[in-house]
């Protein structure tokens, strides 16, 4: 899911620096989802989990991406297979269930049901407090 908002990000060209926040802001996002679930943190900070993340959010040999970058430029994601258009909504929920915050999933999750435009999702965002990654500040 964090591979199609990347993908998007490229798609929008909204350079390097916003890609890399996307990347840590979505990272934190994992940890929390990870560690409410009993994750260890060896596992989510080691391939498993960061090198995952880094793999499929940087390039198009991700399908996740792929469908991102799609959306990004306006394309149609049809036709691309991407699990992450599947899993969305399903991980939302169990974020929400365990009262964990993932504002790029659910907003990933809103653009790929059409509740909400690219556009919109990164007014969203962007409107959101600053707030430390960690969640210990």
């Amino acid at each position: 899911v964090l591979a199609i908002a990347a993908g998007i990000v490229a798609g929008r060209r909204l350079g390097a620096s916003a890609g890399a926040a996307l990347t840590a802001r979505g990272f934190a996002e994992l940890l929390r989802f990870g560690r409410a679930f009993g994750a260890q943190a060896e596992t989510l900070t080691g391939l498993a989990g960061l090198g995952d993340l880094i793999l499929t959010a940087s390039g198009p040999q991700s399908r996740n991406f792929a469908l991102g970058l799609a959306l990004g430029e306006g394309r149609a994601g049809e036709g691309k297979l991407a699990e992450g258009a599947y899993t969305a909504s399903v991980l939302v929920e169990m974020a929400r269930a365990q009262g964990v915050d993932m504002p790029i999933c659910a907003a990933v999750d809103a653009v790929l049901a059409g509740r909400l435009t690219i556009a919109g999702a990164i007014d969203a965002l962007m409107a959101r407090p600053q707030r430390s990654e960690t969640g210990r500040g």
